[in-house]
C-alpha cells in the first residue's frame, strides 16, 4: 500500500504511471502476518498499540516467495520491550497458503532462536 501511495504522489495522474508493473502493489499482498501479542499486566494499551490497539492483527510484507515471507515472520517474533509484551504468536501464508516454522508449527516464534530471553519476562528486570 506504501507503494501504491508514493507512485501516486509523484506520478499524480500522468499516463506513464498507469503503465507501472503492477507486481510491485501485488508483490505486498502476497505475504501477511498475523501478529497476536500477549500484554504483560497493566501493559494492554502499549503492547496493542501496534495493532490498532487490538491483540491481534493481520500486516501485508514484502516478500518474493515462501521462504522469505517465513523469515520475515520469525523476525517478527522479535520483541526488544521486555516489561510491556509478554509473547507473540506469528503465523504467517504466502498467496493465501499457510506457512509452517522449519520444525513444522504454525507458529513461527517456535523457532525464533531468542524466544526464551525475550518471552515471559514481564517484571524481571
Amino acid at each position: 500500500m506504501k507503494i501504491r501511495h508514493a507512485i501516486s504522489a509523484v506520478c499524480g495522474v500522468a499516463l506513464a504511471c498507469l503503465l507501472l508493473p503492477v507486481a510491485e502493489a501485488e508483490e505486498a499482498t502476497d505475504c501477511q502476518i498475523t501478529y497476536n501479542r500477549t500484554a504483560c499486566a497493566g501493559h494492554e494499551a502499549e503492547s496493542y498499540s501496534k495493532c490498532g490497539g487490538q491483540a491481534s492483527c493481520t500486516k501485508s510484507v514484502p516478500s518474493t516467495s515462501e521462504a522469505s515471507c517465513a523469515e520475515a515472520a520469525v523476525k517478527a517474533c522479535s520483541n526488544d520491550r521486555l516489561d510491556v509484551t509478554k509473547s507473540k504468536v506469528i503465523t504467517a501464508t504466502y498467496k493465501g497458503k499457510a506457512l509452517k516454522s522449519k520444525s513444522g508449527k504454525d507458529d513461527m516464534c517456535l523457532d525464533y532462536a531468542k524466544r526464551d530471553a525475550e518471552f515471559n519476562q514481564c517484571g524481571k528486570k
